[in-house]
């Protein structure tokens, strides 16, 4: 049986890799090809859209969202430290940790200088390191050691140093102070590369850290320091067996019960590594979950101050293909652990991402604590050499079991890891990987991520009591700078339908997504980068619109129509203000008692004049994104509307409805019309009016005859050349998604205003207004 479990395959992971590799090799020139390989029903693939998209600038006049830039040397915050008893948040950054206010991130923030050594410095940049985005103490670890100090660590120019902040009790004003006095070595504890991936929790006093073992970062280790006895309890992984740790990049670490013995709790670590699967050639990247005793002191002549108890298994996250072949997300990116009322089984999330070169793709996997500890319990793997494959041991097993803690669970008479046999030492330092694999609930992500230009770096997850039952929200964080808050809701059939509720680009510069903190005090996230610290509240209900209809179309847990306006949803509220539907979003069965036209024909009409022959542009632009729009046009002032339908000449595009040539029969009444869960509503009424060339000549001829006299000719004010622009022109400035028709409209006639203002030779000015007027006879004839 292979690492994956199950009968042994007839081929090798990598040639596995190859083979679905060769299917999706089309995406360099059909990247649509991915959306059938990943998502069979298109429809599916609709509801990944983010409902809304709002910009940085959006965010800034929104409530409730701040910005913390620091110093200017100051930036970096990759380490937070949520405070909910104090309200406060510690930010640790590049050279500095920073005390800030949870309500307020910019209401008098506290800072601690803590610059790396200056001989540090120096030897740093020797070595062809940067100046400034590597040779500096960047901060990467902060925990709280005690009720009144926190731990934290630095990289102190590739010279890792750790020191405790003292805080006072958490009734009192923190005190916020480091003791210089006391600093020690970080080796071990803190990454020396500010970009290398770690991990690291503290429990019971004792710190554990999954980080690099030298400068260069090439051997990797898993750590226990810290503690009442330090000297004695210091622990880590055997290095002399590279298939414990190879190339590890950690994720994450968690303490967890397992039963209700303390002696039985352990630590639980994610990360990613490098694995030969038979001989050089096939090398893969595989994502683990691996633990260890919190009891765990070493052999006694074997394993000495290493740990005895490590095991670790394969985390799988795969899409199930057609003919059995799956689409693997196989790098591990980050694992936030959701607590719920037992303590022993909290829900695990873990952010995965293709290792393809071809296409990137990102995945979100839940797994139950019961999944994880069913895979730990069941068969080892062995492996004969390094030319050999992993296959599941058939042999005996010692006793007690590797991998069991010593408590009076399993055997009272066993009471460390020093009394444990030799046999158990040996087959635990031969046998560290479990046969099967750990798998997804429902076997499948419950959300998947798929563009060529933006990948899932974060995730931390917010449980939320909705009308219709309890959801899990995901804030997931990017590569670009963006968050999207996201939910996957459980069908009456138990499939999972995937909803992304908005795209926030939280950062004006984008940044990578280097952290995120939820305050569920505050309902607030704090997102840090290298381009800064935001604050941005868990909801913002208005932004969804002003009708209930809109409201529910939201689909937004956190949400509800209270009869008034879209608020934040309370379960203590009365039935009658709340219309709500998370799992259908169907505002027809909640907004029932509104008017119908108070929830349909909500546009405002608006005047569009167009010139015949020429090109005009009715902008349409939804508040959602998921609506599929439709144009319908009144002729007349009767009810009578017929359909739009596109052609050559009348194109529809996703900013509106462009007419490439206006004719005076297109002149009407058009409703911009969005469907959307059923739901049909107008998102814009343009009346569009005709001028025809007769009229327009006549206009200029009135224009050239009033020239020079006061307030003649200004009501037909136009340039001398063809107005609105010609298609080809316009096309290529609505092609960009950040430039509204309104501002490429007045960009334009700014333009055309500083061609026609008269500058030096009056007579000059007149001969070129003259070949001006000529020109655009010829084009009106």
């Amino acid at each position: 049986m292979s690492l994956m479990g199950g009968p042994r395959p007839r081929e090798t992971e990598v040639q596995r890799r190859r083979r679905v590799i060769s299917r999706v090799a089309c995406l360099r020139l059909f990247p649509a090809a991915l959306v059938l390989l990943l998502i069979p029903c298109a429809q599916s693939w609709k509801q990944r859209v983010p409902r809304l998209k709002l910009s940085h600038k959006e965010l800034l006049v929104s409530g409730g969202f701040g910005e913390f830039l620091g110093s200017e040397d100051g930036h970096n915050y990759q380490a937070l430290l949520l405070d909910e008893e104090r309200g406060r948040l510690l930010v640790g950054a590049k050279d500095s940790v920073f005390l800030l206010h949870l309500d307020h991130i910019n209401r008098n923030p506290r800072q601690i200088r803590w610059p790396a050594n200056r001989e540090q410095v120096e030897m740093c940049q020797q070595t062809g390191k940067h100046p400034h985005r590597e040779c500096a103490n960047f901060i990467r670890v902060l925990h709280n050691y005690n009720k009144t100090h926190v731990y934290a660590c630095g990289t102190g120019a590739f010279h890792p140093t750790c020191g405790y902040i003292e805080m006072g009790p958490w009734d009192q004003e923190p005190v916020f102070h480091l003791d210089t006095d006391n600093l020690e070595s970080g080796r071990l504890k803190c990454p020396f590369d500010p970009k290398q991936p770690s991990a690291s929790v503290i429990s019971d006093q004792y710190l554990y850290t999954g980080t690099a073992l030298d400068f260069h970062g090439r051997v990797t280790v898993f750590t226990r320091s810290l503690g009442p006895t330090p000297i004695q309890n210091y622990i880590l992984t055997d290095l002399s067996e590279h298939h414990w740790l190879n190339e590890a990049k950690f994720v994450g670490a968690f303490p967890m019960p397992d039963t209700y013995n303390t002696d039985d709790d352990k630590i639980y670590f994610f990360f990613r590594e490098t694995t030969h699967e038979s001989g050089a050639s096939d090398k893969a990247i595989l994502s683990r979950v691996a633990r260890v005793c919190k009891n765990d002191v070493g052999g006694q002549r074997s394993l000495i101050n290493k740990w005895s108890t490590f095991l670790k298994a394969r985390l799988v996250c795969s899409v199930p293909g057609p003919d059995g072949v799956d689409t693997y997300f196989d790098e591990l990116q980050d694992v936030f652990v959701l607590p719920t009322r037992d303590d022993r089984n909290p829900v695990v999330y873990g952010v995965f991402t293709t290792s393809s070169s071809i296409f990137k793709g990102s995945a979100v996997c839940v797994y139950k604590m019961a999944d994880i500890r069913a895979v730990f319990n069941g068969p080892y793997s062995h492996k004969e050499g390094p030319d050999h494959r992993w296959v599941e041991f058939e042999g005996r097993i010692p006793y007690p079991r590797p991998g069991t803690c010593p408590s009076e669970t399993y055997d009272p008479s066993i009471t460390s890891t020093k009394d444990f046999p030799d046999a158990v030492i040996g087959f635990s330092r031969r046998h560290p990987v479990m046969a099967r694999s750990v798998h997804p609930v429902n076997g499948r992500p419950v959300f998947t991520h798929v563009t060529a230009d933006q990948r899932l770096t974060h995730i931390t997850v917010d449980q939320v009591t909705a009308e219709d039952g309890q959801y899990h929200v995901m804030f997931l964080g990017t590569d670009t700078g963006s968050v999207l808050k996201a939910v996957s809701i459980v069908k009456e059939d138990w499939t999972a339908e995937e909803v992304v509720l908005e795209e926030m680009q939280v950062f004006k510069v984008p940044s990578p997504v280097l952290r995120m903190v939820i305050s569920s005090k505050q309902q607030l996230l704090y997102v840090g980068s290298g381009a800064g610290l935001v604050q941005l509240p868990l909801h913002r209900c208005g932004v969804y619109g002003a009708v209930c209809a809109e409201c529910c179309l939201a689909r937004d847990p956190y949400c509800a129509w209270d009869g008034h306006s879209c608020s934040r949803y309370t379960p203590t509220a009365k039935r009658r203000t709340r219309r709500q539907d998370v799992r259908h979003g169907n505002p027809i069965s909640q907004c029932w008692d509104l008017d119908d036209s108070s929830v349909r024909e909500t546009a405002e009409e608006k005047l569009i004049i167009g010139i015949e022959l020429n090109a005009t542009f009715l902008e349409c632009i939804p508040k959602s994104q998921q609506p599929s729009v439709h144009w319908v046009v009144q002729r007349s002032r009767g009810d009578h509307r017929e359909e739009v339908k596109a052609s050559e000449r009348i194109i529809q595009t996703e900013y509106g409805l462009l007419i490439r040539s206006v004719r005076s029969t297109d002149a009407g009444l058009y409703h911009c019309r969005g469907e959307e869960q059923s739901f049909t509503s107008t998102i814009a009424s343009l009346q569009l009016k005709v001028i025809t060339n007769g009229h327009m000549a006549g206009a200029q001829r009135a224009g050239e005859a009033g020239e020079g006299q006061e307030g003649a000719g200004r009501a037909w004010e136009l340039p001398a050349e063809p107005w609105p622009p010609r298609y080809k022109d316009y096309v290529q400035q609505v092609g960009v998604r950040s430039f509204p028709a309104e501002d490429y409209c007045h960009q334009l006639w700014l333009r055309e205003r500083r061609r026609s203002r008269p500058r030096g030779n009056t007579g000059k000015w007149k001969h070129v207004q003259e070949l001006k007027r000529n020109r655009s006879r010829r084009h009106h004839m």
